[in-house]
């Protein structure tokens, strides 16, 4: 496997992250070394809380979120998943997948044997750190998810995973602003698997994935004439065009395209459909959680298109999400870390301190 690591250099001078980094050596299934990152803050002693990154960004996503965590006595562990960040980045496809991210975490926690762990997950954060409560349960106390899921969609029909295979393997790919435009309408029409695979097809056809531009449009949209100039600049071949400090940040990792396969993988592995891979994983995690009673709850956005909705079948299904007090972020979009912190905080401070 050819593994990646990106130069200690490209992270220096980010703003608002004065972390140190620690790092954990695991092994691949082929006998490979690989290094992962997380940031350790707080006191020692302090509960633990589990704070897990989607795609495409890292720990730099909470940076906000830790010194409300500190400051209420938490110790706060956030990883960067393989792939990202600080952590290494094998640079090829295949070496992407969902269940070699849920072994890799894995392998993490119990090498550094956290417990009592409080988990809070955000997009693949959640895909992939409820699937460690699952395999390492007894090292969980409780759960906080946001704008996350479980996929398992066993029965869609014929004709639409006809018509999702035949768009992401033949159609053009999408541009910038056609995909996005697809992603805010997931919960309008249709099955979401269709509006998805824009989002997949986007991630893995664009080679030099404008990770900063597609972070800093999203969290703090310039005037519209700018984003439309930063775009046409992107058709040009810049993949951050005037980049702001959280461009550049959300860039750092990537020094060239070939740091980006995990990024540009891992959103083919999201199982929408009956034919993706992990959908019997996902079967038996969902009966996993048919019986779990410790506190689970939910705090998903109020204006997040992309899981919209999406805290209802775990509200329904887990026996542990009764009787708790359920939060809509207000105004947190779908990284709820950068644009409501104080909320997400407060939300795993309060249910720390009630249960």
């Amino acid at each position: 496997m050819k593994i990646l690591r990106t130069p200690d250099s490209c992270f220096e001078g980010l703003k608002d992250y004065p972390f140190t980094p620690n790092y954990t050596t695991i092994q691949t299934q082929e006998g490979d070394a690989l290094r992962v990152h997380h940031l350790d803050e707080g006191p020692a002693d302090g509960p633990l809380v589990l704070c897990m990154h989607g795609q495409p960004v890292w720990s730099y996503l909470y940076r906000h979120v830790i010194p409300y965590l500190t400051q209420a006595g938490m110790r706060v562990i956030a990883p960067d998943l393989i792939g990202y960040g600080k952590s290494d980045k094998p640079a090829a496809r295949e070496d992407y997948s969902y269940e070699r991210q849920v072994e890799w975490m894995g392998q993490w926690l119990e090498t550094n044997d956290f417990k009592g762990i409080t988990f809070f997950g955000q997009d693949w954060g959640g895909l992939v750190g409820l699937r460690l409560v699952v395999n390492h349960g007894d090292r969980f106390d409780r759960v906080v998810i946001s704008n996350t899921g479980l996929p398992y969609n066993p029965d869609a029909p014929a004709d639409l995973i006809k018509d999702i295979e035949d768009f992401r393997a033949n159609q053009p790919t999408p541009s910038l602003m056609a995909m996005s435009r697809a992603l805010s309408k997931m919960g309008s029409d249709g099955h979401p698997a269709r509006k998805f695979a824009y989002w997949q097809k986007w991630c893995w056809e664009t080679e030099d994935l404008p990770i900063g531009l597609a972070m800093s449009m999203s969290i703090q949209p310039p005037p519209i004439p700018v984003q439309i100039f930063k775009v046409f600049l992107n058709t040009l071949g810049l993949t951050s065009p005037l980049a702001t400090p959280l461009a550049k940040a959300y860039e750092a990792p990537f020094p060239d395209p070939s740091y980006k396969m995990g990024p540009r993988a891992m959103p083919s592995q999201v199982p929408t459909l009956p034919t993706s891979a992990s959908l019997e994983e996902q079967r038996k995690a969902w009966e996993f959680f048919k019986t779990f009673n410790k506190p689970f709850l939910c705090a998903f956005a109020d204006n997040d298109p992309v899981t919209r909705g999406g805290e209802a079948e775990f509200r329904e299904k887990v026996p542990g999400a009764e009787g708790l007090p359920h939060t809509t972020i207000k105004g947190g979009g779908h990284f709820v870390q950068e644009n409501a912190p104080d909320q997400v905080a407060k939300v795993i401070i309060d249910l720390i301190q009630s249960t």
